[in-house]
């Protein structure tokens, strides 16, 4: 089982870019970690905590290679029973209402799961940050005791 696993919605490698970066920080402090790109149900179980990073594509939906997964956690509802949880969501505020779709219908699933959140839902604005890894990586060092205790 491992301390961390990182479930990444990509469609253009930003966010699996972000999310091999995450993964650095925290392996470098001793965790081990699980990067998942194509996750599973039992991926999901087999963590003790969960990070979320997805971008968000089309009017605000989950990139396709989570779109199954979420649906699959919300057709089976696995319960968190508390386990930790943080959900960054990537995206662009020039899309409006749709800006950080995916980003907040996987922050509302977690809630659903019974997950405990360690913080809001983090969000990083591609109007305003070309290197959303100097955003992500600080923060979830931050909160990282609350995922790992």
């Amino acid at each position: 089982m491992v301390d961390v696993g990182i479930f990444v919605g990509s469609v253009y490698g930003n966010a699996q870019h972000v999310a091999e970066q995450v993964e650095e920080m925290i392996v470098g402090k001793g965790h081990s970690v699980e990067v998942f790109t194509d996750p599973k149900i039992e991926d999901f179980k087999q963590t003790k905590s969960v990070i979320m990073i997805s971008s968000t594509t089309g009017q605000g939906d989950i990139p396709p290679n989570l779109e199954f997964f979420i649906m699959d956690l919300r057709d089976t509802m696995p319960l968190m029973e508390n386990k930790p949880f943080a959900v960054v969501g990537l995206g662009d505020s020039s899309y409006g209402d749709s800006f950080c779709g995916a980003g907040k219908q996987i922050f509302e699933v977690m809630i659903e799961l019974q997950g405990k959140q360690v913080d809001d839902l983090f969000i990083v604005d591609a109007m305003e940050t070309l290197e959303p890894e100097n955003e992500v990586v600080p923060w979830i060092d931050s909160v990282l005791p609350k995922l790992v205790s």
